[in-house]
């Protein structure tokens, strides 16, 4: 292969992987804006975390089991089931939108009709999110 072509590929691939980085910085910046949160926060490093815990109603210990492999896993899984139910959709699109398909449905989050109606995990233990 001659290599300014390899060169040009590279650089078709470079461009098209920032394009996914800043869509999603995009996405989860306005998912985190539609749960009263700040939108910076999709870009400072667990700090995003955090605040992505804080939409679900998880508490902000949880961040430790985020380092921890295979139950970092469970963890995502657990989280994106209560995002989900935070802004009114059901556990299966928990599970295949925003844990299989994160970023196509964290997009539909962000851009789509659905409204923040308080974090889930926290009706769940405490009978009605009073906000």
């Amino acid at each position: 292969m001659d290599p300014s072509a390899a060169a040009g590929i590279g650089i078709v691939g470079t461009i098209i992987y920032l394009a996914f980085i800043v869509f999603g910085v995009v996405v989860f910046w306005k998912t985190f804006a539609k749960a009263g949160q700040p939108g910076w926060a999709a870009i400072i490093p667990f700090y995003n975390i955090y605040v992505w815990l804080k939409v679900a109603g998880r508490p902000g210990w949880w961040i430790i089991l985020m380092l921890i492999p295979i139950v970092n896993v469970i963890i995502a899984l657990i989280v994106s089931m209560d995002i989900s139910k935070s802004f009114g959709k059901d556990s299966v699109f928990g599970v295949v939108g925003l844990w299989l398909f994160s970023i196509i449905g964290y997009a539909i989050l962000a851009f789509g009709g659905a409204q923040y109606r308080g974090p889930a995990a926290l009706v769940g233990q405490q009978g009605a999110y009073r906000g």
